[in-house]
């Protein structure tokens, strides 16, 4: 039977993925914190460099400083509320908590694939045209991918809540550590096709762009073989970014086809973690990659650290 609410305001979901006993919830407390705080740190530091640094106000660094703003972002929208349930044994969220966590959790992921489908394009321009990159990546063309990104990211996610709020419900029960879209179209007992619908077609976008990405790549590992100095630009350039898409994309597989074809009978920590590793790991491991594989920021980050230790003394 459908639940009636007189308001939004009322319902109040509970998440059922959190499972610690008294004793250990301060050490899974303590290290999610850590882990938080660290992730923020490692992209503040490429953040704060390619900033600062002029030299490295190149396409290729602006997009990457993009990628860790939204790193940030993304963890943002799961830490806070992780570190609250674990410290105060809370495991309820408010409806408009749940659609602000969708919100911007979709919005995340979306703007992190379409992020680094922009990268590619940049890295085939600059590779396979070098001669006309500075004229075909321009400053002004540079900052417009960078709005569109965020703007198509946030109209997507914000159609996908948008839907899902109109459903009525018939339960408040989420089987995961955090809101997510596909939870609380399970529990509507209205017709879902449209959800179905919107879910399909966002696969499809995003299938698509993973499409451009590698055919990006197969001319860049053409154009790579051409000679030496092309093939250094691309271990330096072209790896990190195959590593971070790879990374994200099987993180982002996990969660979805595990969403919406996996048991709820299996282990819980194993649910736990494929739910989450799209949300912990990239935003953690990227700057981390892209910090110890390009030798400019490398670079940079040494003289930043050398500096502070230097006025210190």
């Amino acid at each position: 039977m459908t639940i009636e609410f007189n308001s939004s305001q009322e319902i109040v979901f509970v998440l059922h993925g959190l499972n610690v006993t008294q004793t250990n919830k301060h050490i899974y407390f303590s290290f999610t914190l850590i882990l938080y705080i660290f992730t923020i740190f490692v992209n503040l530091i490429l953040i704060v460099t390619i900033f600062l640094e002029k030299m490295l106000h190149d396409p290729m660094y602006l997009f990457l400083c993009n990628l860790c703003i939204n790193g940030i972002y993304g963890a943002s929208a799961f830490y806070p509320k992780i570190l609250y349930d674990l410290l105060f044994d809370s495991h309820v969220i408010t409806y408009p908590g749940c659609m602000t966590q969708i919100l911007v959790i979709y919005s995340y992921a979306f703007c992190e694939f379409t992020s680094l489908t922009v990268m590619a394009y940049d890295r085939y321009v600059a590779i396979c045209k070098p001669l006309q990159y500075h004229s075909i990546m321009t400053t002004r063309k540079v900052w417009t991918l960078l709005l569109l990104t965020w703007i198509f990211s946030w109209l997507e996610s914000g159609f996908g809540m948008g839907i899902t709020a109109k459903l009525p419900l018939c339960g408040l029960d989420i089987d995961k550590l955090y809101c997510s879209n596909w939870a609380v179209v399970k529990l509507s007992c209205a017709d879902t096709t449209l959800n179905n619908l919107y879910g399909f077609i966002a696969t499809f976008s995003h299938i698509s762009q993973m499409i451009l990405i590698l055919i990006s790549y197969v001319n860049i590992i053409k154009a790579s073989l051409r000679s030496r100095a092309e093939r250094k630009k691309f271990m330096q350039t072209c790896l990190p970014h195959l590593i971070t898409l790879t990374n994200f994309t099987i993180s982002l597989t996990f969660d979805v086809m595990y969403a919406r074809y996996g048991s709820n009978t299996s282990l819980l920590a194993l649910r736990n973690i494929m739910a989450v590793e799209f949300l912990v790991v990239p935003p953690l491991v990227n700057p981390i990659i892209y910090g110890m594989k390009l030798t400019r920021i490398r670079n940079r980050v040494g003289q930043m650290f050398k500096r502070k230790v230097a006025a210190l003394t």
